[in-house]
């Protein structure tokens, strides 16, 4: 594990070295995170030797889809999601639920997998990731709407994807293992512990007894998103679904405990989705690429260029986007570090089909982080008037 961390840390090192061109070109800090861990994985090089059902991965995995999660809901307080919810609303009410559809469909006659099985690949790739087109959302010569509705849909798409996961993983467990009172318990207990510590908490520090002074203003949220790990761990609530709950009660009802922790919050996501992905790239080989048969990777292809593109045509009919920002939207719908978190939980539920979702889904993130990274700066430059400077270019350099 030393070997691991100081590998982590160099490479952390070289993406913050060459952040600034990887800004302006088809450079990604996430595809520099996959290849090392692919490079340094049991089956290539075998410095770090992990598989998919080991400990550290799943629990490297529930802490770090843990904190995005929570940072995630903290985006989204319901004044934002009021003000802000048109398009997105398109991209959630129906979009998602025709990608998870579409992609099922192609799962079940492509793979030949059970329709439990198929929804299940569904509902883990239906989410989208940011990270993946950052030249994109954080170019503000982009149109703002469009920016905003990926914000928007990507942060909110992980939690409300997440139900689905649970219910098709409990159905494709088999018969004996589905207890579906047991389950919808466990979702209501970590949404109801996910919006209490919250609301208990600020509402306390807004009274005339207590109050949060200094250093202690940012560690508020950290506080909250302990105990609610804690509490869902220790009731055998929903922690993802809990964690979800809990960010987006901070951002409703604790404007000040939001606006300190932001900022910090963004960092640890971040690095932690960072860690994630080279643990999840170790996981991969040639021979793991080689195992997936011809109609596997035509799946990962489809999945990527129709499934979303599809859903997200009938969902903007009418919409008032122009066609440059459909397209742009219908293309960014990259399959990020949700979707490998949740494989890797499909992973440990030890189902029968669980190998071969987990060959699918994996080779369908990495197509997705290389081809989503590696475009997004040529598409927010299509956005770019001729007359202006690219908002990534910055003014030239003084020697």
């Amino acid at each position: 594990m030393d070997v691991f961390l100081l590998i982590f840390a160099a490479t952390l090192l070289v993406a913050v070295l060459f952040s600034a061109l990887a800004g302006r070109t088809v450079l990604s800090a996430a595809v520099l995170f996959l290849a090392v861990g692919f490079a340094i994985g049991s089956e290539t090089t075998g410095i770090l030797d992990l598989d998919s059902s080991s400990t550290e991965v799943s629990t490297i995995a529930e802490i770090a889809l843990f904190v995005v999660l929570f940072t995630d809901g903290m985006k989204m307080g319901w004044a934002d999601l009021r003000k802000a919810w048109r398009l997105p609303g398109r991209a959630l009410g129906w979009g998602l639920p025709l990608t998870l559809a579409i992609t099922a469909v192609l799962a079940h006659f492509m793979l030949g997998l059970d329709w439990p099985e198929a929804l299940l690949i569904g509902a883990i790739l239906a989410p989208t990731d940011p990270v993946f087109a950052a030249a994109l959302v954080g170019n503000k010569q982009v149109p703002e709407r469009l920016r905003q509705l990926l914000n928007v849909e990507s942060g909110v798409n992980d939690g409300l994807a997440l139900p689905f996961v649970v219910v098709f993983l409990a159905v494709s467990s088999g018969s004996d293992d589905l207890h579906l009172g047991e389950l919808g318990l466990e979702l209501l207990a970590g949404t109801a512990i996910g919006v209490a510590v919250p609301w208990i908490v600020i509402k306390a520090l807004h009274t005339r007894l207590f109050a949060a002074a200094g250093v202690f203003e940012p560690i508020v949220p950290i506080a909250i998103g302990l105990l609610v790990f804690a509490l869902a761990s220790y009731t055998n609530a929903n922690l993802f679904l809990a964690a979800f709950a809990a960010g987006v009660m901070v951002a409703t009802i604790g404007q000040k405990e939001r606006e300190a922790f932001e900022e910090f919050g963004e960092i640890i996501s971040e690095l932690l989705k960072l860690l994630a992905l080279m643990v999840f790239g170790a996981l991969l080989s040639f021979k793991f690429l080689g195992e997936i048969a011809w109609t596997g990777w035509l799946f990962a292809v489809l999945a990527l260029i129709a499934a979303r593109p599809i859903a997200l045509y009938f969902s903007f009919l009418g919409s008032g986007l122009s066609m440059r920002e459909q397209v742009a939207a219908m293309w960014f719908g990259p399959k990020g570090f949700a979707s490998v978190v949740y494989v890797l939980v499909v992973v440990s539920a030890d189902i029968p089909a669980g190998d071969l979702i987990f060959h699918i889904v994996a080779l369908t993130i990495a197509m997705s982080i290389v081809a989503h990274s590696s475009t997004d700066v040529v598409v927010a430059r299509s956005f770019v008037k001729p007359d202006e400077t690219p908002a990534w270019q910055g003014p030239p350099p003084r020697w």
